[in-house]
C-alpha cells in the first residue's frame, strides 16, 4: 500500500517517518512553516536511537498526490481540523479512497464516513512531541507506539489487516480489532482525565481527574456505549511504551497545543463527555469545569 499521512505533526510525523524508514511509500501533508522546512530540509525524526532525516515527499494539499487504488490516507490532524482536511480530500481523492482516522476523540469517524465509505478507526497510543517546525519527537521506545485499528463502525477486513501489517513493519504494535470503537472510547476517558490533570495543578488535580473519569463511565453507560475496561487497556499497553530517559513523557497533546498557543481539541475530548451527559440526562459538573477552564 501507499500512504498519505494527512497532518505530519507529532503523531503523523512519527508514523510517517517510521513508515518511510521501513521502506513503505508515504507522502506527508503539512502546512505553514512546518511544510516549508519539510520541503527544503526533510523531516527530522528525533527518536531514542538518534535523529533521522526523512526525505519523503511532502505536499501542502492532496491536489499534488498521485492517487491509486492502493492509496490509504492516515488522517492525523487535530479533530477540529478534520472538516478542512475532508474538504481537501473530497476535492481531490477518489471516492473509493481508504481513510483511517488516527486521531483523538470519537467524532471524526462519522464525519469521514459521510464522505468516504471505506472508513477505519485507529486507537492511538503514541507519545510524541511537535513544538518546532521541521522536527517531531518520538517520546518512547523501542516500540514507538500502539496503533490498533478496525473498520468503522465495526469489523475487520483484508484492508485493516494490511494496514496493521505495514504499521508492524514500521515498528508499531498494531492489531486489527472488530470492536475498535470500544478501545477509542476508553482512550477518550483517558484523555479527558488527562485534560483535568493538565489544566488544574496541585493537590486538586488527581481528585478532579478521578471525578472526570467517573462521570465519563456514567455517561457511556447511560448512552449504551461500550468501552473496554481500564484493566484491558492497561494490559494492552503493558510495558511497551517506555519513556525516553532524556525527555520522559512530559505533557499530553492538550498541553502541547496550549504551549504553542494553538486551538485545542477540548471539545472532542472532555467536551464529548459533556455532550453525552446532556443528551442522556447525566450531570457532569467536573467535566463542565474542565471544559470551561480550557475555554477561558
Amino acid at each position: 500500500m501507499r500512504y498519505v499521512v494527512y497532518g505530519a505533526g507529532a503523531v503523523g510525523g512519527v508514523i510517517g517517518g517510521r513508515l518511510h524508514l521501513a521502506g513503505v511509500p508515504v507522502t506527508l501533508v503539512a502546512r505553514g512553516e512546518h511544510f516549508v522546512r519539510l520541503r527544503e530540509h526533510g523531516l527530522v525524526l528525533d527518536a531514542p536511537e538518534g535523529r533521522h532525516r526523512i526525505e519523503a515527499p511532502v505536499v501542502s494539499s492532496v491536489a499534488q498526490v498521485h492517487w491509486s487504488a492502493e492509496t490509504v490516507v492516515l488522517l492525523t490532524v487535530k479533530s477540529h481540523q478534520t472538516a478542512a482536511a475532508l474538504d481537501d480530500l473530497v476535492r481531490h481523492a477518489p471516492p473509493s479512497t481508504v481513510v483511517a482516522c488516527a486521531q483523538n476523540g470519537v467524532a471524526n469517524e462519522p464525519e469521514v464516513l459521510r464522505r468516504f465509505a471505506a472508513t477505519y478507526a485507529v486507537c492511538v497510543m503514541l507519545p510524541a512531541l511537535h513544538l518546532d517546525p521541521g522536527v517531531v519527537v518520538q517520546k518512547c521506545g523501542p516500540t514507538p507506539g500502539i496503533l490498533d485499528l478496525g473498520r468503522y463502525p465495526q469489523g475487520v477486513d483484508a484492508t485493516a489487516e494490511a494496514i496493521a501489517a505495514d504499521l508492524g513493519l514500521a515498528g508499531f504494535e498494531s492489531r486489527p480489532r472488530p470492536d475498535i470503537m470500544a478501545w477509542k472510547y476508553r482512550k477518550l476517558l483517558t484523555n479527558a482525565a488527562g485534560d483535568a490533570a493538565t489544566l488544574f495543578a496541585g493537590d486538586e488535580a488527581p481528585g478532579l481527574a478521578e471525578q472526570v473519569a467517573a462521570e465519563g463511565e456514567a455517561v457511556l453507560a447511560a448512552a449504551g456505549i461500550s468501552a473496554v475496561t481500564a484493566a484491558t487497556d492497561d494490559e494492552r499497553r503493558g510495558d511497551l511504551l517506555q519513556p525516553r530517559p532524556d525527555i520522559g513523557f512530559g505533557g499530553n497533546s492538550l498541553a502541547q497545543s496550549l504551549a504553542r498557543g494553538l486551538p485545542t481539541e477540548i471539545h472532542h475530548r472532555v467536551g464529548e463527555l459533556v455532550l453525552l451527559g446532556r443528551l442522556h440526562g447525566v450531570p457532569t459538573p467536573a467535566c463542565d469545569r474542565v471544559l470551561r477552564e480550557c475555554l477561558k
